[in-house]
């Protein structure tokens, strides 16, 4: 159960979260009569409710609880970052205004027209956020002035344990004082013992000492390997006290993963990905890349047209060049490329495969014989590369991604880390196109493909996508 003070806190911003959904509704409201010329403003005030709009009013005001309760802005997120508080609100926001826009349709509620929900989603994303950020302000302050604070225990002593602690201590303003640290002795402890850190028991001290002393929350930062049995015990411990525990992403020794926590049929279910976007930025990246490669096609018909003539009427063979390229999770797929070799040029690739002039797994040939006049202007300009957009449509590929690789490129890979790379939709341009391309060594691609993974937004591709335009104009590095 809350404690009384956090439920009289909830229930406050769950009280301002409705009053600024019915400003907002009123808001919208104002504004659709204003923009109606044959009602006046007395002729609108005047106007009867009628009692089915009441019943569908009631059932909005419970909808959008129902909504930010599902989106968790009512959850405690002391270690959350900011922005994740933002991006969950405007969220809800959007999906309470296009249930309205909805349910509006469905009962032909005349009123509730684009701009109402554009007024109505404006003015409730601005008073939801203004609330949230009051809230922070407001907690922020106390917490520095030493209220609202939270015990934290830290069950290890390794250095994992240690950087942990001390970035909790480097924010007063979430409200956490430090305990101590709990663990039996090891070779690395003289460390943790000279660096004068408190420890306050060893791990078969735990439970005497969680009895006797204010203990919220309990970080387990133990080794899985050499410290299971007491890892569990310690959590079976704290939840049966109804102590939050909380587990390190790294408690498994992968660093590079983020932790999620999920429910399936009332088992709970640790996800650890490398893949930074929800599900709702993926679901937008992937609308853009339709809207925006449509429109690229629409824009650039003309062009392939013109390549597609010169292709046929130079050189004997297909327009399009087809080839097998690893994708998702390793999935393969069929890529379209502008034809820029003579016909068959796969099958001659073993007798130049002495002549490879790109480190790593790759094949490059910077003068490379099979490639045909026209087929080397259409290179340089990268025009052979527009009828990926086609691959962009199916879904094999993104705008923007790490190049898909042929099959005998990927079989050359060395090292699995490189692999990872594969955990995303592959795109027709990346961090390697706008530095250098076929110039730029075959680690240092790599390198640039895990950049892109782990720094990703949306905010990133589209700088992506504006660098590539003079990318492609200077022809740098284009082979």
């Amino acid at each position: 159960m809350l404690p009384l003070r956090r439920r009289v806190l909830l229930e406050a911003a769950k009280l301002f979260d409705t009053l600024g959904m019915i400003v907002a509704f009123a808001l919208a409201t104002a504004v659709v009569a204003y923009q109606t010329p044959e009602i006046s403003l007395q002729q609108f005030l005047s106007m009867r409710v009628k009692l089915e709009n009441f019943v569908l009013f009631c059932g909005l005001l419970i909808a959008w609880r129902l909504i930010f309760t599902a989106f968790g802005l009512y959850e405690s997120r002391r270690l959350s970052a900011r922005v994740r508080d933002v991006l969950d609100a405007l969220k809800a926001t959007t999906v309470a205004a296009g249930g309205l826009y909805l349910a509006a349709a469905a009962f032909s509620i005349e009123m509730v027209r684009p701009v109402f929900i554009l007024c109505f989603w404006g003015t409730s994303t601005a008073a939801v956020l203004a609330s949230k950020a009051a809230a922070y302000s407001v907690l922020r302050s106390a917490r520095r002035r030493g209220r609202n604070l939270r015990k934290m225990l830290v069950v290890g002593t390794n250095a994992r344990a240690v950087g942990f602690a001390r970035r909790i201590e480097a924010h007063p303003e979430l409200g956490y004082t430090l305990a101590g640290f709990v663990d039996d002795a090891w070779v690395g402890r003289g460390e943790f013992a000279r660096n004068g850190h408190k420890l306050v028991s060893g791990l078969d001290g735990f439970m005497p000492y969680l009895r006797t002393h204010v203990v919220d929350e309990v970080v387990i930062a133990l080794p899985m390997k050499s410290a299971y049995v007491q890892a569990c015990r310690i959590a079976r411990d704290c939840t049966g006290q109804g102590i939050v525990v909380r587990l390190l992403p790294d408690v498994l020794g992968m660093r590079l993963a983020r932790a999620h926590a999920a429910e399936f049929e009332g088992e709970a279910v640790l996800t650890l990905s490398t893949n930074v976007a929800d599900n709702w930025q993926f679901l937008l990246k992937r609308s853009l890349d339709v809207v925006l490669s449509l429109a690229a096609i629409a824009l650039v018909a003309p062009l392939c047209v013109l390549a597609a003539v010169a292709i046929k009427l130079t050189s004997p063979g297909p327009v399009f060049f087809i080839q097998d390229r690893v994708g998702l999770n390793k999935r393969t797929f069929r890529m379209f490329k502008f034809r820029t070799m003579v016909r068959n040029a796969e099958l001659r690739q073993h007798e130049l495969e002495s002549r490879n002039e790109a480190t790593g797994a790759v094949f490059k040939i910077r003068n490379d014989p099979r490639i045909t006049p026209v087929g080397r202007f259409v290179r340089k300009t990268s025009i052979d590369e527009l009828p990926q957009l086609l691959n962009v449509l199916k879904g094999d590929m993104s705008l923007v991604g790490p190049r898909p690789l042929p099959v005998r490129d990927y079989q050359g890979f060395e090292q699995d880390w490189q692999r990872r790379r594969f955990s995303v939709r592959p795109g027709i341009t990346c961090l390697w196109q706008v530095n250098g391309r076929s110039s730029c060594p075959f680690e240092k691609w790599m390198q640039l493909d895990m950049q892109y993974i782990d720094q990703w937004s949306l905010g990133l591709d589209f700088k992506i996508l504006f660098m590539t335009i003079p990318a492609v104009v200077r022809g740098a590095g284009a082979a």
